[in-house]
């Protein structure tokens, strides 16, 4: 574990290889599983304000889904998540023609129908965040479904942070991503 301001960081993100493979996986984490995506509790009037211009890319079912439980939902731990169709896809998701599961959010943003992309949560994924009183934990995920995603960063080079760089620039700040990168060429290269 490293620490980064108030952030207790997993080594796991400096040290393990990890780059989306969705031809391998197909976006099985939007799918799989037992909740849906943590949500902040900023992001719950990001969602409802605009789920009019998100509802154009999402599914018959998850548009049907969000009308009978709600844009977000509290999950058994007390937290809020995006809804789920059946107790398993997540409502924002839509398929590609290669029955690859995409973000509905993501898709109206990419379409410059929105200036939110998605939920921080996925879009940090693998990284899950864990608050407590005095700092954050960031932790690396490790879930079989990523193993392609595993294997295609081996084969890249790329770590987890590096990978996810965008996101955890949106989260934290460049400042904060050149301090984790800074303490990556120290473990790379102790003195």
């Amino acid at each position: 574990m490293i620490q980064i301001d108030d952030k207790i960081i997993s080594q796991d993100l400096l040290e393990e290889h990890f780059l989306c493979d969705l031809k391998a996986c197909k976006g099985a984490c939007c799918v799989e599983g037992e909740y849906g995506a943590p949500l902040e509790d900023e992001e719950l009037s990001i969602l409802e304000k605009n789920l009019p211009k998100i509802k154009p890319f999402l599914s018959e079912e998850g548009i049907e889904t969000i009308a009978r439980k709600g844009s977000f939902v509290k999950g058994e731990d007390g937290e809020w998540e995006t809804p789920l169709i059946r107790g398993r896809d997540c409502a924002y998701v839509v398929y590609d023609k290669y029955k690859i599961a995409k973000c509905g959010i993501e898709a109206a943003y990419n379409a410059g129908k929105i200036d939110f992309k998605k939920p921080i949560s996925c879009h940090l994924y693998p990284i899950r965040l864990t608050r407590y009183n005095s700092f954050t934990a960031v932790n690396y995920h490790q879930w079989h479904i990523c193993s392609p995603a595993c294997d295609l960063g081996k084969t890249q080079k790329l770590k987890v942070f590096e990978f996810l760089k965008e996101a955890i620039i949106r989260k934290f700040g460049a400042q904060w991503y050149a301090k984790l990168e800074a303490a990556s060429k120290v473990k790379q290269n102790p003195s």
